[in-house]
């Protein structure tokens, strides 16, 4: 998986014509740190994905892996789907079986005590989404603490909102997004 997401962005970044030191500038990063996601060595957490995609100009699901090719073009099964690891305890599973319609949707699973990172988020996409199970904590714009959703909570951000998320708790969860 680590050397699959490593040759998309290196190929990604190199088609686009950007540079390391370029890339590694436009999203807060070192150098260093991008090479070594390139070559495997290291995982990039949520919040770097969503700034390299956005520096690269392409959706965070870019990097999406296939698990499995689909037998009807507008189904997926849970074995078909693609998936993203992520360092810090987040598995986001895409559900949806295209990234061209008007919406996509993401199961995340996240890990006891897992969390989107410090940084906050800042996706293009208006999203929202449903906690199946478990507890997600959300920070929100300037918010200090977090709002905590419990399964069945919903929530909805207009795009560019500033956030992070979490798992405070010791027991997994999950929550499905739905992005524009």
């Amino acid at each position: 998986m680590e050397s699959d997401l490593a040759a998309l962005l290196r190929d990604l970044r190199k088609r686009k014509g950007v540079t390391l030191s370029d890339l590694a500038q436009r999203i807060g990063r070192s150098t260093g740190f991008l090479s070594q996601v390139e070559r495997g060595l290291s995982q990039p957490t949520v919040a770097d994905l969503t700034a390299i995609s956005g520096a690269l100009g392409v959706p965070t699901t870019w990097f999406y892996l296939p698990e499995k090719p689909r037998a009807l073009p507008w189904v997926t099964r849970p074995d078909e789907r693609r998936t993203l690891r992520y360092e810090g305890g987040i598995t986001d599973v895409l559900v949806s079986p295209a990234l061209s319609g008007t919406f996509f949707m993401l199961e995340s699973h996240l890990a006891p005590n897992a969390s989107s990172g410090e940084r906050p988020l800042d996706d293009r996409s208006e999203q929202g989404g449903f906690v199946l199970e478990g507890q997600l904590a959300i920070w929100y714009g300037e918010q200090a603490e977090p709002v905590i959703l419990h399964p069945g909570d919903a929530f909805q951000l207009p795009p560019h909102a500033q956030f992070r998320y979490a798992n405070l708790t010791r027991q997994p969860a999950r929550v499905l997004w739905v992005f524009t």
